[in-house]
């Protein structure tokens, strides 16, 4: 059997990023360590931007009437 690799999920990585943050707030972090871990948590808020895009393109509402249909996100509000 040939095991495949399986994608972190969004809240693994919103986990990770936790740690990175919580890595980053040591005062002891040499600059080079400190750019290290900065350059893994943007790749990482990368992945999770498009992981919470691909959610947003299958999330259906359902209409008064009992139809479904896309989800229309309005950018200008929350």
């Amino acid at each position: 059997m040939s095991e495949e690799k399986k994608t972190p999920g969004l809240e693994e990585n919103f986990q990770k990023l936790e740690g990175i943050i919580e890595h980053l707030e040591d005062e002891n972090l040499s600059l080079e360590d400190a750019f290290a871990a900065y350059s893994q948590g943007m790749a990482l808020l990368k992945e999770c931007n498009a992981q919470i895009d691909r959610v947003e393109k299958q999330v259906l509402k359902l209409t008064e009437s009992g139809q479904l249909e896309e989800f229309q996100h309005d950018s200008g509000t929350l």
